[in-house]
């Protein structure tokens, strides 16, 4: 897009990965790219040699909050520039995704795409029909903030407020999620996740304690729904099967991915009810190399 405002991206790693060259190269004149890692000597810092307009900011230990909500916090008051884009390092971004971002933030305002969570290991493949109904069809339908690709400007939310809460969180989309309205736009970002059975179960436990603390009425409605189907799936397994199947392939059209793992829809909410008691009932969780207590939105105790 021509004569665009510049742009500071905002990409929290400790390494250097594939999106971090695919991001540098979509630098405009005068746009920045800054990777947030967490201290001098994380493997990012070994790098020779960064390509023009990226910057490397160590964000410090984490006090009160997640490292991935410090990192969020050190980027903004880094940025140079007023129009932010927050993104992740586990997906991949196409040579036009800054522009095309961009270009959005004129036509609508702030803006998000969607996620589309591929498991890497045997639980996260069996759940993959719920992230896409629970997660990926919430986000698109409601119009809500995926922290991998959201793009707005600091006039659209309160700022200082912002940060200052950020800093006493875990969640950094949750939060934003109470200061912003995006207009999603139909661009479905697929994003591998897991690799462990014991990832799996850490993540879903902190996407659940998210849900608690920053949309409890949410959580009830989901909760109340999933027991409801879970009754039709126990006392009807056949029809049950068959239903939930062709949902969740009407689903993936609607997001537009193809995935065989809608077939797994019958199995999956067996597992998926388990796994949502199980995660608000404890009371640690472990996210990256840290591990964390949550005991109210604004009440985060970080243990090693």
């Amino acid at each position: 897009m021509a004569d665009r405002p510049p742009v500071s991206v905002l990409l929290p790693t400790t390494r250097w990965t594939d999106a971090c060259t695919e991001l540098a190269a979509q630098l405009e004149d005068h746009d920045e790219l800054l990777i947030i890692h967490d201290v001098e000597d994380d493997p990012v810092t070994d790098r020779q040699h960064t390509p023009e307009g990226v910057r490397l900011i160590a964000a410090g230990e984490p006090e009160h909050c997640s490292g991935k909500a410090n990192a969020i916090a050190a980027g903004m008051e880094a940025a140079r520039h007023d129009r932010l884009v927050w993104t992740d390092d586990d997906f991949h971004h196409p040579p036009d995704w800054l522009a095309t971002l961009s270009t959005d933030y004129e036509a609508y305002g702030p803006v998000s795409e969607v996620p589309y969570f591929v498991g890497r290991d045997p639980l996260s493949i069996v759940l993959e029909p719920l992230y896409a109904s629970v997660g990926s069809l919430g986000i698109y339908r409601d119009n809500r903030i995926w922290g991998g690709a959201v793009i707005f400007e600091r006039d659209d939310i309160d700022e200082a407020a912002f940060l200052d809460e950020l800093r006493r969180t875990v969640s950094d989309d949750g939060l934003l999620m109470e200061y912003l309205q995006v207009t999603t736009v139909g661009r479905t970002r697929i994003v591998p996740i897991g690799g462990t059975i014991r990832e799996t179960v850490e993540r879903q436990v902190r996407w659940t304690q998210i849900l608690r603390w920053h949309f409890p009425g949410a959580v009830a409605g989901t909760v109340l729904v999933l027991l409801f189907v879970l009754a039709g799936a126990t006392l009807a397994p056949l029809p049950a099967a068959v239903l939930l199947t062709v949902m969740h392939l009407a689903i993936n059209e609607v997001l537009g991915i193809r995935r065989w793992t809608a077939v797994l829809a019958y199995p999956a909410v067996f597992v998926f009810v388990g796994f949502v008691v199980y995660a608000l009932a404890r009371r640690t969780f472990v996210w990256g190399n840290r591990r964390y207590r949550w005991r109210g939105k604004f009440d985060v105790t970080v243990l090693d």
